[in-house]
């Protein structure tokens, strides 16, 4: 049907960049270096310079992204990163793969981000047991709301401890009129289809402000190697994104900005007629949402998502199950006495579409759908 309403449009995206697309992948077959050919340095520099970042390394997936900078920074067992407990299992995943010990952090029901008075008691709790080093805080920018980096830098400047961003949601968000991406010393993002900014399977970058640490990452992406890559200096992985997506992710920043841009006016309006609705909430001052999900709590979220659908409005719940300290990989990590809002958050959110090729008519069908489901 030619109204129905995406989730995630990546078809409509892709009539806008295909032509450019296939251009750059003939191109590619030409030259032949599908690894580490110049689009790889291209689509580096060109996002970069966008968030206004010191260097950005392309890696081949998100997850890689997060653990690649604790690789790079030495920790491992022994030390202590504190995640927030509602955030996609990769967060939690990248910090065991690395060696570290997640701990979990309750959030703040206004933003859906981690808590900073929750992160304090988990950092005094730590330092108090001794066991482990708190060595990270890895602040996820949930939905694509940017934490708040003002605050969240000084907490991890009094224990030493590194400051990363899972922004895997918030590429185009802001703080500050500062783009994500150079909020902090390190972010990781994802380049997933459905990404706000993605390519064409698995890919991530990392933004950096230290080129010692941007050296590090290169050599770790090509398995520990050297400049030469011959000899391995280090621990490494295959941590690559090739070329081919890199040339995808260059031609859709072209239309990036656009695409951006009509996100934040459908936003607006989803703002006027569904958040009277739903929760109060309170992004911090200054910080502007890159809007990789729109998402709500609200009571009666089943009876709503079933109303929703019977009317043609796809919708998803990002993430109800349970928060990470509730799942069978993670359960035996759960604090004592749990995370309040984390749990409660999880039999409440609600995300609607939300892309830069929604119609004016399908924005009014999805918020009068909206509404009738909360009359009903």
């Amino acid at each position: 049907m030619a109204d129905a309403i995406a989730f995630f449009d990546v078809k409509s995206q892709l009539a806008q960049v295909r032509e450019r697309v296939e251009a750059r992948f003939s191109a590619i077959m030409d030259h032949g270096a599908f690894i580490n050919g110049p689009e790889v340095d291209e689509m580096e520099r060109l996002l970069a310079d966008f968030v206004g970042a010191r260097d950005c390394v392309a890696v081949g997936s998100g997850t890689q992204a997060i653990v690649m900078p604790l690789l790079a920074e030495g920790i491992g067992p022994g030390d202590a990163v504190f995640i927030p407990a509602l955030t996609y299992n990769a967060t939690a995943n990248a910090v065991l793969l690395a060696g570290a010990m997640p701990v979990f952090v309750d959030i703040d029901p206004a933003t859906f981000n981690i808590d900073l008075a929750d992160l304090e008691r988990r950092i005094a709790d730590v330092l108090s047991q001794g066991r482990l080093q708190p060595r990270a805080v890895i602040a996820v920018d949930l939905y694509g709301l940017p934490a708040d980096y003002r605050a969240l830098a000084g907490v991890t400047a009094r224990h030493g401890m590194l400051l990363m961003a899972d922004a895997a949601q918030s590429f185009g968000g802001q703080l500050d009129g500062r783009w994500v991406g150079a909020l902090c010393p390190v972010t990781a993002t994802s380049f997933y289809p459905t990404k706000s900014l993605g390519c064409f399977g698995d890919g991530g970058a990392i933004f950096c402000e230290d080129a010692d640490l941007a050296d590090r990452l290169r050599s770790i992406r090509w398995h520990g190697t050297g400049a030469d890559r011959k000899e391995s200096i280090r621990v490494g992985i295959n941590g690559r994104l090739d070329s081919m997506q890199c040339a995808v992710v260059t031609e859709k920043m072209r239309v990036f900005p656009r695409e951006l841009e009509r996100k934040r006016a459908i936003a607006a309006i989803y703002d006027a007629r569904i958040r009277p609705h739903a929760d109060p909430y309170r992004p911090p001052q200054g910080a502007q949402s890159g809007h990789g999900l729109y998402t709500v709590a609200i009571d009666e979220r089943e009876r709503v998502f079933e109303h929703l659908k019977a009317a043609g409005v796809p919708a998803a719940m990002h993430y109800y199950l349970q928060p990470l300290h509730r799942m069978e990989a993670f359960r035996h990590l759960a604090p004592e006495g749990g995370l309040e809002q984390a749990e409660r958050v999880t039999t409440r959110i609600l995300s609607l579409p939300m892309h830069g090729y929604l119609t004016d008519a399908q924005v009014d069908k999805v918020c009068s759908a909206f509404e009738a489901a909360i009359a009903a």
